[in-house]
């Protein structure tokens, strides 16, 4: 098991390249595989967890050459073109790549099996399964609906119009990746806005779609041309370094290239709203994804009621948010965020007991929490292999009196393999123990 031990102290200082988006990285691997031609990926997530969207795809037979760190090159073999893979595809602790892969193998003429480790093989399948049933797809799962999804091959999809259950981009995703195979057209309508990368990068592929509004329509049959790419650095990677450096004195750090895509930057609102000193500089694009220069200075944080409208573009920085709560003047509420319980851990029990344990007051609701800001005791901590649990803990060793142990982190590495050493060089006293 890996450990991090945090003394504390402190303050984030300096340029720091955070990781590239993990989302986008998935993505780019997927439909690069099904464009015709060869394309050229630049800023790849080299985590575990983009590691084995990148395996599956090899074992589907496709060439992707790297040409260096975060480089490769990647010969799409086409909509049609996948083969069978000889064994169970892995997909290790990666949700994101199970469910949109479930979308995109259910249109295949071959059968394939997706697996998972254990965190992943707990989390719920049904929300992509069920709505791929109404297209056609055969897809087995366990009593409990989840992994391993064994999928039939060889069926023939018909689009959907769907009004999402839940605001998710993976649930959305997966479907617009079953379409691709379907035939007529496959609606999907949000309840609240999502990140929109696939359909972003199905633009940047050359694949018609059209979005209006809350819906997102496209049919089956169309073609990918092959495109070049940078992928921008993950703003869920670059929270806790927000977070840190606004609850640290004296700190003053910058994040270069960082996505701000507007279905993502929900921990900047909220930040800001909190009274957070960040600044967005040199916005320009990148490709078909906004990106910034993010400045953050330390500032004192106030309490908030988190509006529920921001909920979905902040969903995965909840962890690093609830730490900065714990930092700020009174009371922060959170609302409409019942999604957090079943991720790689149940985010909100986990992070209430963790900062219940190092003094704060947090109340867990059903579907958020309720936390008094107050001064970071130390103690240990059980990240219950939850990258972002770790990470979030991490950084509240800037604020805290005590060391800070944090256990099981070794998930750290898929999303965000050079945390802790980009952590350390900022400022951050942390050690790691293997």
């Amino acid at each position: 098991m890996t450990t991090f031990i945090i003394q504390p102290g402190g303050c984030l200082r300096g340029s720091l390249q955070v990781a590239g988006d993990k989302s986008i990285s998935h993505r780019a691997i997927m439909l690069a595989a099904l464009a015709e031609g060869c394309s050229e990926i630049d800023g790849f997530l080299e985590g575990a967890d983009c590691l084995a969207t990148r395996h599956a795809f090899a074992a589907m037979g496709v060439e992707i050459e790297p040409t260096g760190y975060g480089q490769m090159r990647i010969h799409g073999v086409g909509l049609h073109g996948l083969k069978a893979p000889s064994a169970p595809l892995d997909m290790g602790n990666a949700g994101t790549a199970m469910r949109l892969l479930a979308g995109l193998l259910a249109g295949q003429r071959f059968p394939s099996t997706l697996i998972g480790d254990a965190s992943l093989s707990r989390r719920p399948m049904r929300r992509v399964t069920e709505p791929l049933a109404l297209m056609g797809a055969q897809i087995d799962t366990t009593a409990a609906g989840t992994a391993p999804l064994h999928i039939h091959g060889g069926q023939a999809l018909r689009g959907i119009d769907y009004i999402l259950p839940v605001a998710s981009a993976q649930i959305k995703s997966c479907l617009l990746l079953a379409g691709l195979y379907a035939q007529e057209s496959t609606c999907i309508t949000e309840p609240a806005p999502t990140r929109d990368h696939t359909e972003l990068m199905l633009q940047a592929f050359g694949y018609p779609l059209e979005h209006s509004g809350s819906q997102v329509r496209l049919s089956g049959g169309g073609r990918f041309t092959a495109t070049s790419m940078s992928i921008p650095a993950d703003i869920s990677s670059a929270a806790f370094f927000l977070v840190g450096a606004s609850i640290a004195a004296d700190s003053k750090l910058v994040l270069p290239a960082v996505g701000i895509n507007p279905t993502r930057i929900g921990v900047i609102n909220l930040l800001q709203q909190m009274g957070a000193d960040i600044q967005l500089d040199n916005p320009r694009w990148a490709g078909y994804e906004p990106i910034a220069d993010i400045r953050v200075r330390s500032a004192p944080l106030q309490g908030i009621v988190i509006p529920e409208d921001q909920v979905p573009l902040a969903i995965d920085e909840f962890p690093a948010l609830f730490i900065a709560a714990a930092c700020a003047e009174g009371e922060t509420r959170l609302t409409g965020a019942a999604e957090l319980r079943v991720k790689e851990s149940d985010r909100i029990q986990v992070m209430a007991d963790g900062l219940r344990r190092l003094g704060i007051v947090a109340e867990p609701t059903a579907d958020g929490m309720v936390i008094q800001g107050g001064a970071l005791q130390g103690g240990d901590i059980d990240s219950y292999g939850d990258h972002r649990i770790a990470m979030a803990f991490a950084m509240a060793g800037l604020r805290a009196a005590r060391p800070i142990t944090i256990r099981d982190c070794a998930n750290v590495a898929t999303s965000f393999p050079d945390f802790a050493v980009l952590a350390q060089q900022a400022g951050l006293f942390i050690k790691v123990q293997a």
